[in-house]
Order: C-alpha cells, then sequence, then structure tokens
C-alpha cells in the first residue's frame, strides 16, 4: 500500500509539474512576441475577435473538446484534465500580467529571444511529464491520441500532432485578421518552430526524461 501511495504521489507531482510548466511555457510565447504555440495562437485569435478574455475562451474551448474526448479517448480525462484546462490559461494570463503591468518589465530582444528558447523547452516537457503521470491529459493533447487511436496507428502521435498544431493555427490566423488584430502577437517564428517541433519534442522528453523520472532511474 505505501508503495501504492508513493507511486501516486510521484504521479501526482509529475502532473502538477507538467501543468506549471505549460503555463510558464504559455506565458512565455506570449512575453516574447515571436508567436505563441499553435493552441494559443488559436484562442487568443478567437478570443480577440470576441473580446474576450485569453483565460476564460481558453476555458471554453477546452470544455468543448473534453466532450469530444470523452467519446474519442475518454482513458486521457482526469484530475490532470481538469487542472490543466482550467489552470493554463489564466496562470499565463497571471504571468504575463505581472510581467507586463506590475514589474513594467521591458522585453527586449535578448529576453525575447530567451523567452521563446525558455517557451519552447517547457512546452516539449510540460506535455510529455503530465502524459507520463497518467492523471489526465489536457484535452487538446488528447486529439492527436484520438488521431493515432482512429487511424489504426498509421499516423503516429508525433505527426498526428503536427497535424492538429498546423490546423490550429490557421483557425487562430483567420480570426486574428477578421478582428484586425496584430498578427505577429499570435503567429512568428515561436509558432512555426512550435507547430513542427512540438509533437517530436514530447516524444523525445516523454522517453528520455519523463519516464526515467516516474521510474526513479
Amino acid at each position: 500500500m505505501n508503495s501504492g501511495r508513493q507511486s501516486f504521489g510521484k504521479r501526482f507531482i509529475m502532473m502538477v509539474i507538467g501543468i506549471l510548466f505549460i503555463g510558464i511555457c504559455v506565458g512565455a510565447f506570449r512575453l516574447s512576441a515571436f508567436g505563441v504555440d499553435a493552441f494559443t495562437c488559436m484562442n487568443l485569435g478567437i478570443s480577440g475577435f470576441l473580446h474576450m478574455s485569453f483565460g476564460t475562451w481558453q476555458l471554453i474551448m477546452n470544455a468543448f473538446i473534453l466532450v469530444v474526448v470523452f467519446f474519442g479517448a475518454r482513458s486521457c480525462i482526469g484530475a490532470g484534465t481538469i487542472v490543466n484546462m482550467i489552470g493554463v490559461g489564466y496562470m499565463a494570463d497571471l504571468i504575463c500580467w505581472v510581467v507586463q503591468d506590475v514589474v513594467c518589465f521591458e522585453m527586449t530582444l535578448p529576453w525575447r529571444i530567451l523567452a521563446l528558447l525558455t517557451g519552447s523547452l517547457f512546452a516539449g516537457m510540460g506535455v510529455a511529464f503530465y502524459m507520463v503521470a497518467e492523471m489526465g491529459i489536457a484535452p487538446y493533447d488528447s486529439v492527436a491520441i484520438i488521431i493515432e487511436k482512429a487511424t489504426g496507428g498509421k499516423i503516429p502521435f508525433q505527426h498526428a500532432r503536427v497535424f492538429s498544431d498546423v490546423t490550429v493555427v490557421i483557425v487562430g490566423v483567420v480570426f486574428c485578421l477578421m478582428a484586425h488584430g496584430e498578427l505577429r502577437l499570435i503567429i512568428g517564428i515561436g509558432t512555426v518552430c512550435n507547430a513542427l517541433f512540438n509533437g517530436p519534442l514530447i516524444q523525445f522528453f516523454k522517453v528520455h526524461l519523463a519516464e526515467r523520472v516516474l521510474r526513479g532511474s
């Protein structure tokens, strides 16, 4: 029983750390002004079009996707799913508010580059950690799993993730243009790098970091 409790405790901590990493990732991408990750790109584009806060719209979108996940990959739903869908958007809003409005920190080019690199690194590690924890993953991260499952493995997770990322980026750009928003704030080199490499990075960190941490090796 103690072993089971220790395993649960380790998985719970990994889940929380993973979600914290994702919140940092989204906040860092937004601060970099080099473009955000794919899912954030879509949600910033739509929330700007609807004149709604990013955190609130992301929660609504996650709830919608959660319904699809319930029928397509129910095993992906858990405590981590709920914490992620509620916490990440508002955590990113908080980080941006503190840096931009409270501290009034000037994001010069070197700091923007550092924020971009931080966002890219934490994106892959964050998703890998809470996927390996198996306490539920974010609704959007389940989409690639559903695609892999629906195709009988013909489209592996990393390729399915690239497909879904590119798709939501296109949606975000369309809504941003309709809202006459600043396109550079939601799409740029950061978005391209994330859309193309996030899937492979998640797979890398799952195998070489998260799974090793869980095994204690």
